[in-house]
């Protein structure tokens, strides 16, 4: 287990109860407690919401009350972990309405969300502060509730960490410690190597940098199982290239490899909970730097596919990346691929941070996924492959523009300009991603942050499970 995380833990040992309640039923239970509990409560002007520690009459503490919401959201137990002495604790549902819900499918969401909460990034500076444990009542909820945890901290870790110590060759690293971890299979293509196995855009984006470009392609599962392919857009850092961008938008771009993040989150989940499918990721990793030998505006790329791409501008590298990779996972016809990327602000304007967005060329999936993403209340929207808005990227000299000049439909046109790149018939979804909470809110310290792979997950299990 992850030695971050072991505030999850199974133990026989004394654990002080957490007793959930219900806000709306929370004077009705009020009403059977003893007088001197009543008192205790009354004089501390407790009034059901959040948390609150009951004495026992020698002082020591007998228990824990968190009042939450009927049907509360996936991070019930907000950020109580972060609020109570760092004792032993167990959860007790004795007086919560279990619903529609099962105690041990509460438990585990319960679990997982007092995980997340704990999630602390130290790389950089310490923060020394005992954390309490939370004791669970099998092997298997805490199974499950690790594997959620460790593999969203991974994301969060990978996005928060400075370019200065995550670049293409740093994601290669984490890719390998992954595939041993899970028996997985690894390859690399670095540098002129891309060149050679004809993946030119690729190359030409990183090309400039003294971090060489790479395409790390991780296989995992059984042969004959259904193929899921993951594609994270990996650019470790993107100064705009040549487009500089300015500093207030530069200042978060290392977070431009939170695509890449999110599919090795996903797949360390996947691999986790052995979901039987035959999972490929494929992520392209690259630095966008300037120097002499940077991709300029005005050149023309010939891609994988073949497809001519004139260069519009050279900030929107994340779709030139990832179009290579695109045109290689769909060579293998998978059941359906699935990619990740902070490609634009666009989708930003239209559903704020904290909403990702998504395209599908497939409605049937398009729909599962938005259900399984209300299930599990990990929340996406889908936005349309408007075609007509096509138009917008043709060019004179070459099949196509990488970048709308008009600033309208930013992330329909970036979408439209992947799709060029997969078969009609190979189902696609192509999430567009902040990757980064930008306020604090219940398990979601400010930093770097999974989007939408609850949801995916959720839809493959669905399936494939």
């Amino acid at each position: 287990m992850n030695e971050q995380f072991a505030v999850l833990l199974v133990s026989n040992q004394p654990s002080t109860p957490i007793t959930l309640i219900s806000q709306n039923a929370y004077q009705d239970w009020l009403t059977t407690q003893a007088t001197s509990v009543r008192s205790w409560l009354d004089s501390n002007d407790y009034n059901g919401e959040g948390s609150i520690i009951l004495p026992n009459p020698d002082g020591s503490i007998s228990r824990c009350i968190f009042g939450v919401k009927d049907n509360a959201d996936f991070f019930i137990a907000g950020d109580l972990a972060l609020n109570i002495p760092a004792m032993q604790y167990k959860l007790d549902l004795s007086e919560y309405p279990i619903g529609n819900s099962s105690e041990s499918e509460i438990e585990t969401q319960f679990a997982i969300s007092w995980g997340l909460s704990c999630y602390r990034f130290t790389d950089y500076k310490e923060n020394n502060k005992a954390l309490p444990k939370l004791s669970l009542s099998s092997e298997e909820i805490l199974s499950n509730a690790n594997a959620y945890v460790t593999s969203i901290a991974l994301v969060r870790d990978l996005i928060n960490t400075p370019a200065s110590d995550l670049m293409p060759e740093d994601l290669s690293r984490v890719s390998e410690q992954l595939a041993n971890e899970y028996h997985a299979s690894i390859k690399h293509l670095i540098g002129d190597e891309l060149l050679e196995n004809n993946y030119p855009t690729i190359h030409a984006v990183g090309r400039a940098s003294i971090h060489q470009p790479r395409l790390i392609d991780l296989t995992w599962g059984q042969p004959d199982a259904p193929k899921i392919t993951l594609v994270g857009k990996g650019v470790c850092f993107d100064s705009g290239g040549l487009d500089l961008k300015p500093s207030n938008a530069m200042r978060l771009m290392k977070k431009d490899m939170g695509g890449a993040a999110h599919v090795l989150g996903l797949a360390k989940l996947i691999m986790a909970l052995n979901l039987p499918v035959r999972l490929r990721v494929l992520i392209p990793a690259v630095e966008n730097a300037v120097s002499s030998n940077a991709f300029r505006p005005g050149d023309v790329l010939t891609t994988r596919q073949g497809i001519t791409v004139e260069v519009d501008n050279t900030d929107a590298e994340g779709r030139l990346v990832l179009c290579d990779a695109l045109t290689e996972a769909d060579s293998e016809n998978p059941e359906m691929i699935i990619d990740f990327a902070t490609l634009t602000g666009a989708c930003r304007v239209a559903l704020g941070t904290e909403l990702p967005g998504f395209f599908c060329n497939d409605q049937t999936l398009a729909q599962a996924l938005q259900q399984s993403g209300d299930k599990v209340q990990d929340l996406v929207w889908q936005l349309p492959l408007h075609s007509p808005y096509q138009d917008m990227l043709k060019s004179d000299i070459a099949d196509t523009l990488n970048s709308a000049p008009s600033p309208f439909g930013g992330a329909i046109t970036a979408a439209l300009y992947l799709q060029l790149f997969v078969s009609k018939n190979t189902p696609w979804v192509h999430f567009d991603v902040m990757a980064w909470n930008n306020r604090k809110l219940p398990g979601r310290p400010i930093g770097g942050e999974a989007f939408g792979i609850r949801a995916v997950y959720e839809l493959l299990a669905q399936r494939y499970g």
